[in-house]
């Protein structure tokens, strides 16, 4: 059952990973985007993702979780190390992510994301206020993050150092 539980574990993250690429691409095609219409689309095309990437991202979470009872890993500190790693990575995203891109959506006259909540659409802003919350946002501090956090995880469960 064990092998199962990894290659659930696995494919949650597969699934993770692609459905989130969708996002981490539109993150950087906004910066040089200046169409209004072509703004949103691509902030539609990121939330879009989003009924993939946290499905996917709770397959993970949980097979690794049973996966860890199942292979006795609990005792060790890299499986903890992993766990509170992946939490900051999702916190991190979710303050540096949402802030910025949420605002974005609300300026671009599409439904947001507020504390946690769906808020809908409100009248656009200016092309030139929203090009200005866009400026704001720092595609590469995000892929740091997330492609970081990503890799020192990967790195943890493969040579279990501790």
């Amino acid at each position: 059952m064990y092998i199962w539980m990894l290659f659930l574990h696995i494919a949650g993250t597969f699934g993770f990973l692609l459905a989130h690429g969708a996002s981490a691409s539109v993150s950087y095609a906004l910066r040089g985007e200046r169409s209004p219409e072509r703004i949103r689309a691509l902030l539609e095309l990121s939330a879009a993702s989003y009924r993939v990437m946290y499905p996917a991202l709770l397959l993970l979470l949980v097979s690794g979780i049973i996966a860890g009872f199942q292979g006795r890993w609990w005792r060790y500190g890299w499986i903890w190390a992993s766990l509170v790693l992946l939490i900051a990575i999702v916190w991190a995203m979710s303050v540096l992510g949402s802030r910025y891109y949420g605002q974005a959506r609300k300026a671009a006259g599409l439904p947001y994301f507020e504390k946690g909540k769906t808020l809908p659409a409100v009248e656009a802003l200016s092309p030139a206020e929203v090009e200005a919350i866009l400026a704001k946002t720092n595609p590469h501090l995000l892929t740091l993050i997330g492609f970081g956090g990503i890799l020192l995880i990967a790195w943890l469960m493969m040579f279990k150092p501790f």
